[in-house]
């Protein structure tokens, strides 16, 4: 819709200059990823892995789930998030979280959540919109790098971050308790 505005309200003189500037390719990236996700969501692949960690988390004594729901949850939601786009696994995976917080603290899970998400996307160029989109300007200023090459430095950085963000969970969550708003 944006691009058809564009050029609606471009002088025609300038459309050539308009259609160059462009990113095309970002665009159909972002329009295949977003047919990509939906599939995902009709096949319920999404809420068939939230209710694996759920069944799996459930399944443990009372005084582990605590901790191995904050590292379930943010490593799947990590590698997850790393492939797929992180805000259809997020929204699915809310009901999970709601379900497992009638038998364990919230605040912990929102956080592992929130963590692997986010610096999930970090992992893969797929991983994350702005990933895509400084790809395409890289590429368009001389600077092209592959899906691998950033793999190579993406996905050993986001391990590094969501290995510290689990360190602060289990501290704070596990051990000192800071399970309450």
């Amino acid at each position: 819709m944006g691009g058809i505005a564009l050029l609606v309200l471009t002088d025609f003189a300038d459309m050539d200059t308009l259609l160059h500037r462009i990113e095309w390719s970002t665009l159909i990236f972002f329009a295949a990823l977003f047919a990509l996700m939906e599939a995902l969501r009709e096949l319920r692949l999404v809420t068939w892995i939230g209710d694996q960690m759920k069944l799996v988390i459930l399944a443990l004594p009372e005084s582990s789930q605590l901790p191995v729901a904050i590292l379930i949850v943010l490593w799947v939601s990590a590698l997850a998030s790393a492939f797929i786009d992180n805000i259809p696994f997020t929204t699915a995976m809310i009901p999970i979280i709601l379900e497992l917080a009638d038998v364990l603290p919230i605040l912990p899970l929102v956080w592992s959540l929130a963590f692997g998400a986010c610096l999930g996307g970090n992992g893969t160029i797929i991983g994350a919109s702005a990933n895509v989109v400084a790809a395409g300007i890289a590429e368009q200023n001389g600077y092209p790098f592959t899906f691998v090459q950033f793999f190579r430095v993406g996905f050993p950085m986001m391990v590094c971050t969501v290995t510290i963000a689990m360190l602060y969970l289990l501290v704070c969550h596990s051990l000192i308790g800071w399970n309450y708003y």
